[in-house]
């Protein structure tokens, strides 16, 4: 279901979107107070899970933070990762620690407007899709979206960081 983003349930990601110009499309999905995974919000939203990123924030070796964007159906490498982040290592954030980190909870954390701008990285695959959707900060809530513009607003980098299966 596409839903216009009106001003009542337009989330922190979709109002840097607006305020940046870049032009993007609210998907909104219902849901309890806990996070479903992402290949059920694919399902729900009826959006092919391929272009359904899924955002990871990780901890280097040198306690640096990195974030990490991977289809939804993917699993992260973590030493792929971490070879693209330049670290010995890295090792997911416990879920306690997201909020601080991002201002976001776990199933509604988006690459976009986190507390700081941390180095980011989107599996290559994102040079194959036209769109790209991400969590719109808020669990129920997504934005479709230029995969381009999106990672120049974020200064993102591209890697071959997930498992292969």
């Amino acid at each position: 279901m596409v839903v216009k983003a009106v001003a009542e349930n337009k989330t922190n990601v979709m109002r840097i979107l607006s305020q940046k110009k870049i032009s993007y499309t609210a998907h909104e999905y219902p849901h309890g107070d806990t996070a479903v995974d992402g290949i059920t919000v694919a399902k729900i939203t009826g959006l092919p899970p391929e272009i359904v990123f899924k955002t990871l924030v990780c901890r280097g070796a040198s306690k640096a933070v990195y974030v990490f964007c991977i289809p939804v159906s993917a699993e992260l490498d973590l030493k792929k990762a971490a070879k693209a982040a330049g670290e010995k290592s890295v090792a997911m954030v416990p879920v306690s620690e997201i909020t601080g980190l991002t201002n976001y909870v776990r199933g509604g954390c988006s690459p976009v407007g986190m507390k700081k701008l941390y180095p980011t990285f989107f599996h290559r695959t994102v040079d194959d899709i036209s769109s790209v959707v991400v969590s719109a900060g808020k669990i129920g809530y997504q934005v479709e979206l230029d995969p381009n513009e999106l990672l120049k607003l974020i200064n993102a980098a591209k890697a071959d960081i997930i498992t292969e299966v």
